[in-house]
């Protein structure tokens, strides 16, 4: 799940994470098992995606978007990697989920060196894995209602970071615009 997730399909990930947090604190899996499987997993995903960003080129991420409806989210994507490059990777990995698969695409599309890609993909994964698999150890008997509440919050941040980037560009739209109106 955690592969395919990292990949794009939009699967419960996170709430996956959870989970599993809360076996490891009933006893039912090992703590060190699923860090270092919930992390290779993600980790995995993330290259497949970078990898086909980086061999199938500008073709296969154009196809990828129409075929999943996203190249608005794509184009997103590629003015946050572009802007923040290693800052991007880490937080998409982490914080701002929904971005993540996109970011890895375009940063292989623009030739992100791999060595530093890796660095910053392996501390992010590292950061969501480790953090979500404790909020379900923390809060094992409330994972239902943790669940929904990250949910929420994961989607308000990537609006958040979609609506102030349509603003950036609606603004310098705007002055070019603007601009084009003063030479006539």
């Amino acid at each position: 799940v955690l592969v395919v997730a990292a990949i794009g399909a939009p699967l419960p990930a996170t709430l996956l994470l959870i989970a599993l947090g809360s076996f490891v604190e009933q006893e039912q899996v090992a703590f060190r098992d699923v860090l270092v499987v919930g992390g290779a997993a993600a980790i995995l995903g993330d290259h497949a995606g970078y990898g086909v960003g980086r061999f199938g080129g500008r073709l296969a991420v154009d196809a990828l978007a129409r075929r999943f409806h996203r190249e608005t989210v794509v184009r997103r994507a590629e003015v946050f990697a572009a802007r923040w490059g290693a800052p991007s990777i880490f937080f998409s990995r982490w914080l701002v989920t929904a971005l993540g698969p996109w970011v890895n695409l375009s940063s292989g599309v623009t030739g992100y060196p791999y060595a530093r890609f890796l660095f910053w993909d392996v501390l992010g994964e590292s950061v969501w894995v480790l953090g979500y698999v404790t909020l379900g150890i923390l809060f094992a008997d409330r994972v239902e209602y943790l669940t929904g509440l990250v949910g929420n919050i994961g989607w308000l941040l990537a609006a958040l970071i979609v609506a102030a980037l349509s603003g950036w560009e609606l603004r310098r739209e705007f002055h070019r615009a603007a601009r084009r109106a003063a030479r006539r």
